[in-house]
């Protein structure tokens, strides 16, 4: 991964359960678990508390067709990882309901509402409301695209890749413990949302140059154009973009949390338009 931390700066319960998970699956940790096992108190214990009830609580839709939209929300991200890894999480939770490699094979209300998602993540101001699916079906819908508007893009800027092994593994575990992580190695303390936790509490960072990476707005060079990218194009994000940074002087620990706030705003932003349009 392009962050050091996020491969080596974990707490010492984080390590032995990394080094054990490993040992048992003969495959490295993925990295996306690497990354919600950094600092879980910022962002894994509200995101996976989203996370789980979104894609695997009471819902419209079946836990396959959650898959699926997160793995069409990864396809407008252009993000490997996440398009493969929720491509076979498709196949294994939907059962062959649907055929992640043909979107003939979904049913029609997921079409349609996949298409509304589409026009949310990319132009949110001109989205308009999918017809004859009831309201809570698409908020639910608005919800696995907030969760994977976020991972996507902080898949994409931090460099996540499979490694030979990892998708059987990673996928198998995500689906069997739905998306939820061993108490012990969660944050203590009070709970807080997602927003809350990511953009006011204390960090490294001041929750002012947090704010203005979620807006998008008010940042000096190199930062402006690194979160320009973090929320409009991840996928170009290069090892040089990381570089840049640090040379401007930046921290590992201040990239990694204003890249989240960056992805976090920008999913809040297509997350909110979506409910407005619901609203008219």
């Amino acid at each position: 991964m392009r962050l050091s931390i996020l491969d080596h700066g974990h707490r010492r319960r984080a390590k032995l359960f990394l080094a054990a998970t490993s040992k048992t699956s003969r495959v490295p940790s993925p990295d996306i678990v690497k990354m919600l096992l950094y600092r879980p108190g910022f962002l894994t214990r509200p995101l996976l508390d989203l996370t789980a009830g979104t894609m695997r609580g009471p819902s419209y839709w079946t836990a396959g067709e959650r898959e699926y939209l997160a793995m069409s929300t990864a396809q407008l991200h252009q993000c490997p990882f996440c398009v493969v890894t929720h491509a076979e999480l498709t196949r294994i939770a939907g059962h062959g309901e649907i055929d992640p490699d043909d979107p003939s094979s979904a049913r029609p209300e997921l079409a349609a509402v996949r298409t509304f998602l589409v026009a949310v993540t990319q132009d949110p101001e001109h989205a308009t409301a999918p017809p004859e699916l009831p309201e809570h079906a698409v908020v639910e819908a608005l919800r696995v695209n907030l969760v994977f508007n976020i991972i996507n893009r902080l898949a994409n800027a931090f460099g996540f890749v499979l490694l030979d092994g990892q998708l059987h593994s990673g996928t198998q575990a995500l689906h069997r413990f739905g998306y939820r992580f061993p108490a012990f190695l969660l944050a203590e303390g009070p709970k807080s949302d997602l927003r809350n936790s990511v953009l006011t509490a204390p960090a490294t960072t001041d929750p002012a140059l947090r704010a203005a990476a979620a807006d998008g707005e008010g940042l000096a060079e190199p930062l402006q154009s690194y979160v320009d990218k973090v929320r409009e194009a991840s996928y170009q994000i290069t090892d040089a973009d990381i570089a840049g940074l640090k040379s401007a002087g930046h921290s590992e620990d201040e990239i990694f949390e204003l890249t989240v706030a960056a992805a976090l705003g920008a999913a809040l932003r297509s997350f909110e338009a979506g409910q407005r349009v619901l609203a008219h």
